[in-house]
């Protein structure tokens, strides 16, 4: 695969371990140049911290993409996160269309909700305004939470495959393409990701683990965006990041100073090695 120049719009959270500060070096280990812009920046990210500071980057965002296109700069793909406010969603479309290359990815992850719960910050008119973004883009990378406000379907802790079928039909109508649905659970042991290429629907399962941890959400996206961009199918690339992200866990639990993310950094050899598996 030929080097390829990649763009990641989420924020900044200063200590986390997660969205920028896991997306950045996982792309670059993955063999790609990264550039970023951020979309705020917080001195924690949200979840399990109190008091945290945020400062929206949308008045940056028009001036920076008029420079990009002004210096006639493309990406072979950009891969969103989260987005600190509704007002920078069209930005971002904007962006998309005057920056990618022909035949580039768009790539989102919608990172607004989990647990059946919006994030803190976010409504329903944040939820309106990732529609647009979410249905034209060439990957979409929910949880089951996302995926339920992007289609008004009911949130169910328990369900079948035959709910998750009703969910992937309910996103393919509203116009996405392909689908990397993750978490989904069928029995209490295991866990996994359900892929959606056209008709066709795969499901990679793996183990569970008793504990949770923040910030897995960023590291498996970036992680699939990773393994894909090095012309890794979209199945494939779902069960690489699966297992990345599994391994990033198993070394993070058991710590009770480390509570906030996870380790990923000590495993990424792992990551890059099974790239380079999958590839030859």
């Amino acid at each position: 695969m030929s080097y390829k120049r990649l763009l990641t719009i989420q924020d900044i959270s200063c200590v986390g371990q997660c969205s920028l500060t896991v997306a950045l070096p996982i792309l670059s280990a993955c063999g790609h140049e990264t550039a970023i812009l951020p979309s705020a920046v917080l001195s924690t990210h949200t979840s399990g911290f109190t008091g945290f500071t945020f400062r929206d980057l949308v008045e940056d965002m028009p001036a920076i993409g008029a420079h990009w296109v002004k210096e006639g700069i493309r990406f072979a793909a950009v891969y969103t996160g989260y987005l600190g406010s509704v007002g920078q969603v069209d930005y971002v479309r904007r962006i998309m269309s005057t920056t990618l290359e022909d035949g580039g990815l768009r790539i989102v992850d919608p990172a607004m909700a989990d647990n059946g719960k919006l994030y803190p910050l976010f409504g329903q008119d944040y939820v309106e305004a990732m529609k647009n973004l979410c249905f034209e883009s060439d990957i979409l990378l929910p949880n089951i939470t996302e995926a339920c406000y992007l289609t008004g379907m009911e949130y169910r802790t328990e369900y079948d495959e035959g709910y998750i079928r009703d969910l992937l039909g309910a996103l393919r109508a509203a116009g996405a393409k392909t689908v990397v649905l993750t978490g989904v659970s069928y029995e209490p042991t295991t866990t996994g990701v359900v892929v959606m290429e056209g008709d066709e629907v795969t499901y990679y399962r793996h183990r569970r683990l008793s504990q949770s941890c923040h910030g897995t959400g960023d590291v498996y996206a970036s992680a699939f965006v990773g393994a894909l961009m090095n012309g890794i199918p979209a199945a494939t690339a779902a069960a690489v990041a699966a297992d990345y992200t599994v391994a990033c866990m198993e070394n993070t639990v058991g710590d009770p100073n480390h509570t906030y993310g996870v380790k990923f950094e000590p495993v990424l050899g792992r990551l890059i090695e099974r790239i380079a598996t999958e590839r030859a």
